[in-house]
Parts: C-alpha cells; structure tokens; sequence
C-alpha cells in the first residue's frame, strides 16, 4: 500500500460500517434524512473511486482513465454540493429562494470538470490528480461555504448550536486539509475528511434514533395539542348547547306541574323531557370521550355514602324501565359500610352507564342490580353484578361491545336510542380507578356485567352531612320559604326566565340583573336570602363576582353557583372558590329543591 493510501483505506472502512449500520435502521422521511443518505452513499462511491484513481494512475488508459478520475471529482463536487444545500436546509436560511443558484452552480462546475483536460503527478506519496478540474473542484467547496455563510450573516442566523456544530467542523478541517493537500499533494485527505464530517453529522444530528424520538416527540406535542383543541372546542359547545337545554328543560318541568295541563300535552312534556336528557346524556359523553383521550380526566376522591348512591341508581334504573314489564330486583350487602372515600361520581356513572345498557336492551324479564363487597384492612372492593334477561351479545362481538359509537346487532335493535358512548365511557373509568369489568352474556337470553372497584374505608371519625329529601309541594308551603328574596345573576335572559319560572314555584320573591356589576350594586341596597350566580359571564365572571361580594365583611348570603360549565371537577372547583353550593344548567329540579330546602328552610 502506498503511503497516500492509508487515510482512504482506514475511511472506506468506516464509510461501509456507516452505511450498513445507516440503513438497517428505521428512518424518519424527511427533507434533512433525503440529503444525508445522498452523503453516506456518495462519500462510499467517492472512496472507491479514489481507489480507482490510484490503479488507473499505475495503469494508465486513455479515456478510460480519464473519466474515472473526473467522476471521482464529480463525485467530490456532488458530496460539497449536497453538504451546502444540508447547511442552507437546516439554518432556515433561503433554502428555497436559493434552489435555483445550486442547481445552476452545480451544473456549471460539472460541465467544467468534463470539458477541460486532466492527468497525474507522480509524488513521493503517490500519484495525485493535476489540472483544471481539480482547481474547479476547490474553486466550488470554498465558494459554496462562503456564499452560505454571507446567507447566514445577512440573516443574523449564525450560531452555535447542535446542527451547525458538524458544519463548523468540516469548514476548519476543510481549510486545514486543503492546506496540506496542497503541500503534500500526494497525501489523500479530502475524501476522508468527507467521512470524518459524515461520520460526526450522524453521531450529532443524523442518528436515526435520535431523529425518530424527536419526531415522536413533535407528534406526541402536536397530538397533545390537537386533543386540547378538541376539548376546549367540545367544553364550549357544551356550555353552548346546555344554555338552551336549559331553557327547554325548565320550561318543560314548569308545564309538567301545570294542574290543568291535557293529559295529552302532559304526555308530550315528558317526551320532551326524555329527549332532553338523551341530548344532554350525548353531550356529556362526548364530553368525557375527548377528556379520557386527552388524558385530562380525573379522579376526583371524597367521602360519600355509597347507600346513597344505590338508592339513586335504583330510581333512575326505574325512570329508565318506564313502562316495560320489567321487574328490578335490587340486592344491596347490609355490610357495606357507611362512608367509603373515593369519586363517587365516577362510581355512579360507572354503574349507570351498565344499568341503563340492561334497561334499553331488555323487553322483558328482569334485571338483577346486585352489590357485594370484600372488606381487607382500610380497602373495601365493591363487587357490582348487572343482570338482565335482555338480548345478549354474540360472542364474536364481545370485544367490539366497549368501541365507540358501536351499536350491536344494528339489524334488530334500530329502534333502540344510544349513541354506543356509554359502554365505552364505562371500560375508561374502571381502568382509570384500577378496577375491573367482566362480560358474560348469552345471544338472545341476557347478560351480566360485574365491576369490581376498590374504595377506602372512611374512618369512623367521618360523618357525612345528611340531605333532608322533601317533595316540592312541602316546600312551595313552607312558611320560611314562602315570600324568601333571591338574587338570579345571568347575562342571558332567556336562562334568567327560565330560573324564575321554576323558583316562583315555591312562593319566592325573585329579582335578577345581568351583569356581575349590577349584582354589586344591587346587594348594596337589597338584603338578599340566597344568590344565584352564573360564571361564565362577559367584563366579570361570576367567580370575580363572588370574590368582590366577599370582600365586604357583613356579607353573608349563601351564593349557588348556576352554570352551564358542568365538566367533571367543575363542583370541586367552583366549591374550592367558596361558593356555598352548585347547580349545573339544565336545571335539575330535585337538586333545586335540595339547595331551596337547605339556604332558605330555617328549620
């Protein structure tokens, strides 16, 4: 081996080693990618025909050997070329304004290397290449760089960073090559000094993993950004669609109690009021969908009395069997104990979600709500079963049963209302509270669901408040709720009638304003039994409101806050602010009644 060759023969061993370890590798496919790959390679061919040179040059054919020594220098000025067009590419800088001078540039540097005459020198260190093309070659390396960094300085876009690192290196290894070469002309270093610069690029900022991570990385940051739009979107239509829910629902529940009202119009009050409750069902699970997919879904832990809850359920399951021969037998262990510490409206919603599934796909028969429990140490696992003689599940469909939007057996079942949301909600939530849910079902006989959940044990220090249930008509005739004042505080009008229509009900006296300013300027005046306070309004919230009525000492009426803005940990959220109590819109009627019997009942 020839001295010259050492440095090319140590390089296209490494080169190869790149190129293999290079491509074997999963790529990210992109602008940067698209131009490294073009160094790898064309660093590999320039070697090799490095090697080619230096046979040719010891056995020397015309033509031949000529064209092979001017594609090693093509080869070279292609490397320079496409190294440039990388730098330009990743400091930002022009790179589409100056696509058509490389291109250009190129072309004519290739054009010159084949026109003009080339040959070899004999050198102590071997035969090197002389001539124009040569010269061509130095002329286009130094130009380039020297053009990019113009481009760079006259952007004020020059510095130090990561990517420019690589670049920064092969411009002071270039210079010092050069130098050398041209002293020593026979010492081949131009074309491993190419591989030493690729070889740092893909250690710094080429690396497939590197470059797969950060793109994962964007993805992730993007997806997460997609999905908090989404959210935000889906929260404001949500505030956007309760708003009038809230209107036909309040109406619709005054119409109910109407005395006079036609058995028949009485009859499409309530259709309108089960209609009302699947739309806002709809709402709330899209709502919760695009809050588990964002992962902003919490748990949200207190105290609450799990008997409670039972009972709850066991009304609602019957509101939702209507008027189908159904019989609900409910089975509840006496030894549950009284406080459990967990989201109790997740546990709810868990549980309904499966009743009301039991209830929609039954005809007849029966549903079997069952609740067990297995107490160890401070924990104890509520083991609720859901049975029903309803229309099973094909098994080949069981895994498709938690999809969402998925309806089963749509053939027979187009009737049946449900949006497929529900099932889908439920399988998130036992997951996020670590629990587990179970399917057995047989096709045209029924199905049993069974959740398994974990909840502490409240200790026994623990007493939970306990909400006295009265009917409205005791209410509406109480003495020290009858002629009681209240404040409605809501920048709609149509929300503000609504509020008044049902709270005249009970013989109060109702004002209302529209602004968090007028409120003010009203409690300055008036003496108020209880406020009602809508948040979302424009110039000052209804939590600014609240906080600048609290800022007089002698303030002291109980102030509910009454928003459309009822996503999950709204009620903790809004309580943390100090606001005595909360009602979502639609107005729930048994929650008012509730709130009216608790801030204006003296008993």
């Amino acid at each position: 081996m020839t001295p010259g060759l050492f440095f090319p023969t140590c390089a296209i061993f490494f080169s190869i080693l790149l190129n293999v370890i290079y491509f074997s590798k999963q790529r990210v496919k992109n602008t940067e990618n698209k131009l490294y790959r073009f160094l790898v390679v064309s660093n590999l061919f320039a070697l090799i025909f490095e090697y080619a040179c230096t046979f040719f040059s010891n056995n020397y054919i015309p033509f031949i050997s000529d064209m092979v020594l001017k594609i090693y220098l093509i080869l070279l000025l292609v490397w320079i070329s496409i190294f440039v067009i990388y730098m330009t590419y990743i400091t930002k800088k022009n790179h589409q304004i100056l696509k058509p001078f490389w291109i250009g540039a190129i072309s004519v540097f290739t054009i010159a290397v084949l026109i003009f005459p080339i040959s070899f020198e004999q050198t102590a260190y071997g035969p090197t290449i002389i001539g124009i093309p040569v010269n061509v070659v130095y002329l286009a390396s130094f130009s380039f760089i020297i053009i990019w960094m113009g481009v760079c300085f006259i952007n004020r876009g020059f510095y130090f960073n990561k990517k420019v690192l690589p670049i920064m290196v092969y411009i002071v290894l270039g210079m010092i090559t050069s130098i050398i070469q041209k002293l020593i002309p026979g010492l081949l270093l131009i074309t491993p000094t190419e591989t030493l610069v690729t070889f740092l690029m893909y250690f710094t900022i080429e690396n497939p993993d590197i470059k797969m991570i950060e793109e994962l990385n964007l993805a992730k940051v993007q997806a997460e950004k997609a999905n908090n739009a989404k959210t935000d979107f889906l929260s404001n239509m949500s505030h956007e669609i309760r708003t009038p829910l809230n209107a036909i629902t309040g109406f619709a529940e005054a119409l109910k109690d109407e005395k006079d009202l036609p058995e028949r119009a009485r009859d499409d009050v309530n259709d309108i009021l089960m209609a009302s409750e699947s739309l806002l069902e709809i709402v709330n699970g899209v709502l919760d969908i695009s809050k588990i997919e964002a992962n902003k879904l919490e748990i949200i832990n207190n105290n609450y009395n799990p008997y409670k809850i039972f009972n709850d359920l066991t009304t609602l399951t019957k509101v939702r069997i209507g008027e189908k021969p159904i019989e609900l037998i409910v089975k509840i262990d006496e030894t549950i104990p009284k406080v459990l510490y967990g989201d109790h409206t997740r546990v709810k919603q868990v549980i309904l979600n499966i009743l009301t599934n039991a209830a929609k796909y039954t005809k007849e028969g029966h549903i079997i709500f069952k609740v067990d429990s297995l107490i160890k140490g401070d924990i104890c696992r509520l083991i609720v079963s859901v049975e029903d003689t309803g229309i099973g599940i094909k098994r080949d469909k069981i895994d498709k049963l938690f999809d969402k939007f998925e309806r089963l057996d749509e053939d027979h079942n187009t009737t049946i209302e449900g949006t497929g949301l529900g099932l889908a909600i439920t399988k998130k939530l036992v997951q996020l509270m670590h629990g587990q849910l179970v399917v057995q079902s047989v096709y045209g006989k029924g199905s049993k669901f069974t959740v398994s959940i974990d909840q502490k044990i409240a200790p026994s220090t623990v007493k939970l408040e306990d909400t006295i249930e009265v009917s409205r008509d005791e209410l509406a005739k109480d003495k020290d709720i009858v002629g009681k004042s209240v404040l409605v505080v809501d920048d709609n009008k149509l929300n503000i009638k609504v509020a008044t229509r049902l709270l005249e009900e009970y013989g109060i006296t109702v004002d209302s304003c529209m602004s968090g300013a007028e409120c003010l300027e009203k409690v300055k005046s008036i003496k108020y039994d209880l406020i009602f306070m809508d948040d979302m309004m424009p110039k000052m919230s209804g939590t600014e409101t609240f906080h600048k009525l609290k800022e007089d000492p002698n303030f002291n009426t109980p102030v509910v806050v009454l928003t459309a803005n009822a996503i999950a940990g709204m009620e903790e959220k809004y309580l943390g602010e100090g606001f005595d109590s909360y009602l979502s819109k639609p107005i729930e009627r048994k929650a008012l009644d509730n709130v009216i019997n608790k801030y204006l009942n003296n008993d």
